[in-house]
């Protein structure tokens, strides 16, 4: 079996006249946890919803699980949880939860499960409307893990919820990876980037670091995540800012040469 869940090659996404992705290169391995991480407007979700076959993308090629991103056969394969509550206000947890299992004739003891493992025993008779932000968004996780699927993408599943609900989510995470199944969790939060088993971290719409939790602390030389980034950062504008002055010393000796 290919050790890879997802591999993408060049991958190019515009919106409008604005490049959000000018040629993205990435494979995710399958079982682990890995974290896509960066600020708001990095790119995070565009990447997402890239793999999971939802963006329009310019050019490019995402593979999944051995086969084209989005396509019929990774239905049941793939599951995405949004950073949003994609779920329907007006049902119970419980009715959201069997209508969705229904629909991917999952096995019948799925509801139960999922409710349990994301904590919402208490609340599983509540309509979602009237459920907190944070109990929302673990009914759109419950959705996610429906079925078995092989990979779980997560857009900010954690954002809203109290520092203990975060740990058993985490925790959650870990036993699914594993019993083998593949996770890419995004985050803006970067003490969660320890807990995962590989780390993308991205600017600008560029990955600027392809690393492990504790390579990322040994590169930097620093002694926890947010401050490694930090050290990130700054190293890829010093590098930008090297790129654009040698750019412009190469035009400016091309320009004189044309003179001469």
């Amino acid at each position: 079996m290919n050790n890879v869940a997802v591999e993408i090659t060049q991958l190019r996404v515009r919106r409008g006249a604005v490049r959000v992705f000018d040629g993205i290169d990435l494979a995710v391995p399958r079982g682990q946890i890995t974290g896509l991480l960066g600020p708001s407007g990095c790119g995070k979700t565009t990447l997402m919803r890239s793999i999971v076959g939802v963006q329009r993308i310019a050019s490019g090629d995402v593979t999944v699980l051995g086969e084209p991103g989005g396509s019929r056969q990774l239905r049941h394969r793939v599951a995405y949880g949004t950073q949003g509550a994609s779920v329907y206000g007006d049902l119970s947890v419980r009715q959201n939860l069997s209508y969705f299992a229904s629909l991917l004739k999952a096995p019948r003891g799925d509801v139960d499960r999922v409710i349990q493992e994301v904590g919402l025993g208490a609340q599983a008779a509540q309509l979602v409307d009237s459920l907190s932000g944070g109990q929302a968004t673990r009914v759109s996780l419950a959705v996610a893990l429906i079925g078995a699927p092989e990979l779980i993408v997560l857009d900010e599943p954690t954002v809203g919820l109290d520092p203990v609900l975060r740990a058993e989510l985490w925790s959650l995470f870990r036993r699914l990876a594993d019993r083998g199944v593949t996770l890419i969790v995004s985050s803006h939060v970067m003490d969660e980037a320890v807990r995962c088993d590989r780390l993308l971290l991205m600017r600008e719409g560029r990955i600027i670091a392809d690393t492990t939790p504790s390579s990322l602390l040994a590169d930097t030389g620093t002694s926890d995540a947010e401050a490694a980034f930090l050290a990130l950062i700054e190293r890829d504008r010093a590098a930008g800012a090297a790129t654009t002055r040698r750019a412009r010393r190469e035009a400016h000796e091309r320009n004189e040469g044309v003179e001469g």
